[in-house]
């Protein structure tokens, strides 16, 4: 799917540094906040040391994130196989990179291995494998890469939590952040659940570190918008776990350039993300990966060494490390919230309505009452608000009612939310159309798949046609993915442009999820073994066009899908 593959090679390098420095001096410049707010990963068996080198001594990088410990049984060993503490390869360079002024996070976990709390299950060694890398490297903050099948261990969330509550009673100032796969939607739910562990073992995550990537919802995806889109939908999901989180309590962490799923991180998406971090006051930025942040040579073509655009070599450090000076990363006491709408534009007829979700967040502070506005309506469109005030961190319902002589066209209605702390505002697109122009331009074709083959909707991997199970009729469609990349099945069709339709099918399996990308943004995913209706609102753009795709999560079984309609 498009969730987050974060790579720990397991290959042994040869570093030109021999010596072993089995423990660290403590980060000497490791100030109590905003040092750590830019941290992009760096694959420590990647062999590209030097790059790290340049990043901290000639662009200004003061913090990183140093990937990853891997659990092995109730021992840990960094992903070149060596042991931490003992590594003669991964030691050597975070002890440079500290004499250097960079502080580090050490990570455990990504999409090759788990932490010590998923391979062991005895309490008092998992507690005593962290303390390690912490006496090791002498470091006070630790992260967690949590991904695949290992999200979904509930009694491994437990004991993680159960050892960040030890730890941060022997270790005051230890912070931990947990780094999550997520849609635009926000976490999963096995994310959340994540989030509910902290709670029950009671504590909080200093840090939720949601990795805006690899949606699988199609190349055109717009990487920055996505990435703020997930940035809302998660701080709303952690709001409703626990009300004391806030944007400080919240990651940022893309990856730069080419994504596995074939979508592009650019340096203005790296723009977008650092100015929502910077007005928001977000917690920390990272990316994956620094080893990356470097344009390809030659005819080179590796994820894992490149962004696979055109580049300066560590453009997107320059992009990010602003964000450290900020006033934004250290998450300060002034009151403030967010204001967002979902969607952003509507289409609706004369005589008819349209709708949109205005949801408000705590980004600092403590919660306060919002008043509810809009302005710019043309004459004869009425714009309502139920309820007309919320409190911050609350939703409330849009109607805008269009009169049966409203003009048509497009109009741009601005949304602002009053409160004590001051206001923030967005725009509401509404389009008028005539009340005889309908949804018409186009259809899904084999909906129902009972051809008997995919055609014309073209599949990934071993994605077919098959005769059980089915929602109705014959057929129905399994959608299949590997172990390391999604199953996905697209259609592209051409819809009338500027309105507002609503895709709805039938599915069954793990992580299915259905939606729309290209000119058009939304999915929506359910995690169920039967048969159950999915169905996720859009609007077009001016062209019409949407690919409409169905897929299921990489690492996981078949997803079956039948009877789509658009209406």
């Amino acid at each position: 799917m498009h969730l987050a593959r974060f790579a720990a090679s397991a290959c042994a390098l040869a570093l030109t540094a021999t010596g072993v420095a089995v423990a660290l001096a403590p980060d000497g410049s490791a100030a109590a906040g905003s040092v750590y707010s830019v941290a992009p990963y760096v694959d420590m068996s990647n062999s590209q040391e030097g790059l790290l080198d340049t990043a901290v001594t000639g662009h200004g990088l003061k913090a990183y994130t140093a990937a990853f410990v891997l659990g092995e049984g109730c021992t840990q060993i960094w992903g070149d196989t060596l042991p931490i503490g003992n590594d003669s390869y991964t030691d050597p360079e975070i002890a440079k990179a500290k004499s250097e002024g960079a502080s580090v996070i050490v990570s455990s976990g990504g999409a090759s291995g788990e932490p010590l709390a998923w391979t062991c299950s005895t309490q008092s060694s998992i507690d005593a494998g962290y303390q390690a890398i912490i006496n090791d490297y002498g470091v006070t903050r630790l992260d967690f890469d949590v991904e695949g099948a290992a999200i979904a261990d509930t009694a491994a969330a437990a004991r993680q939590m159960q050892a960040m509550k030890d730890l941060k009673a022997s270790n005051p100032n230890l912070q931990f952040s947990m780094t999550l796969p997520v849609l635009t939607s926000g976490l999963t739910g096995d994310g959340v659940n994540i989030l509910k562990a902290a709670k029950n073992a009671g504590i909080k995550i200093d840090v939720v570190n949601i990795m805006t990537m690899d949606y699988y919802a199609g190349t055109g995806t717009e990487m920055g918008q996505a990435a703020l889109s997930a940035a809302r939908a998660t701080l709303a999901q952690m709001q409703s776990v626990d009300s004391g989180y806030t944007y400080a309590n919240l990651g940022i962490t893309p990856m730069i350039g080419k994504n596995d799923d074939g979508s592009t991180f650019t340096l203005a998406d790296a723009q977008t993300v650092e100015s929502f971090a910077a007005q928001n006051g977000v917690g920390r930025l990272a990316f994956w990966s620094a080893n990356r942040d470097q344009p390809c040579s030659g005819s080179a073509n590796s994820l894992s060494t490149c962004s696979e655009i055109s580049q300066n070599s560590l453009a997107f450090t320059d992009a990010f490390v602003p964000y450290e000076g900020s006033s934004g990363g250290g998450g300060g006491t002034t009151t403030d919230f967010s204001l967002a709408l979902s969607p952003g534009s509507a289409s609706a007829a004369q005589g008819g309505s349209a709708t949109a979700t205005v949801s408000t967040a705590v980004t600092a502070g403590s919660a306060e009452s919002v008043s509810l506005s809009a302005s710019g309506a043309p004459s004869g469109v009425s714009v309502s608000f139920s309820p007309t005030s919320v409190t911050s961190g609350g939703s409330s319902t849009l109607t805008a009612t269009v009169g049966t002589s409203v003009a048509a066209g497009s109009y741009p209605i601005t949304v602002t939310g009053t409160a004590s702390s001051g206001s923030h505002s967005a725009t509401y697109t509404l389009t008028v159309t005539t009340s005889g122009s309908g949804g018409g331009g186009g259809s899904l074709t084999n909906a129902g798949f009972e051809t008997g083959s995919p055609s014309p909707w073209t599949c990934t991997g071993g994605s077919s046609v098959v005769s059980s199970p089915v929602h109705s009729g014959s057929h129905s469609l399994q959608v299949t993915p590997s172990s390391s990349s999604t199953g996905e099945c697209d259609q592209t069709v051409t819809l009338s442009p500027n309105h507002t339709y609503t895709l709805s099918g039938w599915v069954q399996g793990p992580y299915a999820y259905i939606g729309v990308s290209g000119g058009a943004s939304a999915s929506t995913w359910s995690n169920n073994t039967s048969w159950n209706q999915l169905t996720v609102s859009f609007t077009t753009g001016s062209s019409g066009t949407v690919t409409v795709f169905v897929h299921g999560w990489y690492g996981q079984s078949d997803v079956h899908a039948d009877d789509f309609s658009l209406s």
